[in-house]
């Protein structure tokens, strides 16, 4: 087991790197990290699914929409973000990366933004996001979670997705 520091910071300006996240090793790892920052901030479904592992166990805990299992819900989930009339970013950094051999995890912080409308949010999520290794496959997100400390911003993230929300989507 390794623990290490990142400099990096993944936000709207990440790459795909799909290609590169099928290799075995911490790299890899780092494509497929790079990789979900990219399809998320570029609104990009495919690239997003492809990250995922496609399997009913993955696990997705977020501030909003509590825990989700199975690729095919936490696709969906993404797929409302990606298609409705709010607007969000984010990106990751102050990272600290947890490393063995067929599984790496990555924790740290999201800050971004979530606008709708004329109200805009800003966000700030403790993030962890756990990889593993197939081979032939390459790394794969199999796990995230993320909350809100501060309880007045998540009041605000959460009166700000409900105005949002189509009626009877709430």
């Amino acid at each position: 087991m390794m623990i290490a520091k990142l400099d990096e910071v993944f936000g709207r300006d990440a790459r795909s790197r799909l290609a590169e996240a099928r290799q075995p090793g911490p790299e890899g790892a780092l494509a497929a990290l790079e990789t979900f920052y990219y399809a998320f901030n570029h609104r990009d479904l495919d690239a997003l699914a492809a990250v995922w592992l496609d399997d009913d166990l993955v696990q997705l805990s977020n501030p909003l929409g509590g825990v989700l299992s199975g690729a095919p819900a936490v696709r969906d989930l993404y797929e409302r973000i990606f298609t409705g009339p709010a607007r969000v970013w984010v990106e990751f950094g102050d990272i600290v990366v947890f490393t063995a051999a067929d599984a790496v995890i990555f924790a740290g912080r999201e800050r971004g933004e979530f606008t709708a409308g004329s109200a805009t949010v800003p966000l700030a999520i403790r993030t962890s996001r756990v990889f593993i290794y197939q081979p032939g496959t390459g790394w794969r997100l199999v796990h995230h979670h993320g909350s809100i400390d501060d309880p007045g911003l998540l009041r605000d993230y959460q009166d700000a997705v409900a105005a949002a929300a189509p009626a009877g989507r709430g």
